[in-house]
């Protein structure tokens, strides 16, 4: 240390009350204190501009708007919504997932600390972290399930760019509590029905759910020139995945539509000439099945699941599924085909069994 102090006129040390050594140039009875130890970038800087006479001023770094680590979790998302995967998404999905991921980017690692991990590098995730993250949702189950869904997106790109050679959340589930929406039974349907007779908004909204079997985006957007009545089809353009589906006016969808005026381009308006928006469906639903003193759990989408419930118990496959409810996967399908299977299989089973139980035994 002597010997750099020789070597560097006007620099000397001292010790302060905390037994640090700290630095200072003094030259002309003026003391200038250089933070750091030689070598250093800042200390040598610092040292620098007192020899010649400028004041120095530490260089402050600013994060830019928007600024991403390299290699970092906010890095990783700018690259999703560059794959092909995320172009070919519907404006519905891409928003779900960027909600989602906006809430994960600037989800804190620990209370009371303000890192981030959208800062975080991706290849520091660990798998006990993933269940800590999906754990501060237990509240709502099938929102933890979806930001499982949307993390994924971003390790996956991770994995693209050989940011890391495994995934942290490799056959890590998730399963809801429950199953979401449930299928009205048929007591249910009969109390609506009941309560709300054709031609009013109510029973509209409910046929056009129920026998389009479609999602509230479709239901609030359905439109008198979807339907060919010479044909006898509805064309439904759905919006979600922009799938367009040709349907059968069936008896019961036109039981629905036949009390109805066309007072405009929407089939379902609302009191003042208007289409309903999704969100105002869902909360007028709530209002018309309590006002008929149904249970809770009687939803919109509930409706669709009836009629996939009703297709499946009828006998209509996989693939008639899809097709009618607009299914991407077979994997939604076959949970109606399934349940129904399950419940044809243990009633005819059950009915051999009391055959055979019930034989009449011969008298005499």
């Amino acid at each position: 240390m002597s010997e750099d102090i020789e070597k560097r006129p006007y620099l000397s040390s001292y010790q302060d009350r905390h037994g640090t050594t700290r630095w200072r140039f003094r030259r002309a009875g003026k003391t200038i204190q250089i933070k750091g130890e030689p070598g250093e970038a800042e200390f040598e800087a610092a040292y620098k501009a007192a020899l010649e006479g400028r004041k120095f001023t530490s260089a402050k770094i600013l994060k830019l708007p928007g600024a991403a680590l390299p290699g970092s979790f906010r890095d990783a998302w700018r690259k999703v919504q560059k794959t092909s995967e995320w172009l070919g998404y519907d404006p519905a999905t891409k928003d779900k997932n960027s909600r989602l991921a906006t809430e994960f980017l600037s989800l804190r690692l620990v209370e009371n600390n303000p890192a981030v991990w959208g800062d975080m590098l991706v290849r520091d995730l660990k798998r006990r972290h993933m269940k800590e993250i999906i754990a501060r949702f237990h509240a709502t189950p099938h929102k933890a399930k979806h930001m499982l869904t949307t993390i994924r997106k971003m390790i996956y790109v991770a994995l693209d760019e050989e940011w890391i050679e495994s995934d942290p959340t490799w056959k890590l589930s998730y399963r809801p509590e429950y199953t979401g929406w449930r299928a009205w039974t048929d007591a249910e349907r009969a109390l609506f029905e009941a309560r709300w007779p054709l031609g009013t908004t109510p029973r509209t909204a409910y046929g056009l759910a129920l026998w389009l079997g479609n999602r509230r985006s479709d239901v609030a957007r359905v439109k008198w020139d979807w339907f060919d009545f010479r044909r006898g089809t509805v064309t439904i353009k759905q919006k979600k995945g922009d799938k367009e589906l040709v349907l059968p006016i069936t008896p019961m969808l036109r039981e629905i539509i036949d009390p109805l005026e066309r007072k405009g381009e929407y089939v379902l308006m609302t009191a003042y000439g208007k289409p309903f928006s999704e969100k105002s469906l869902t909360g007028r639903m709530a209002d018309w099945t309590k006002s008929a003193d149904m249970p809770k759990g009687c939803t919109m989408h509930g409706l669709r699941k009836t009629l996939g419930k009703l297709l499946a118990e009828t006998g209509a496959t996989t693939r008639q599924l899809m097709d009618t409810l607009g299914h991407d996967d077979i994997e939604h399908a076959e949970l109606y085909s399934r349940e129904a299977e399950q419940q044809r299989l243990a009633r005819d089973a059950m009915t051999r069994l009391t055959k055979r139980v019930h034989v009449k035994k011969p008298t005499g």
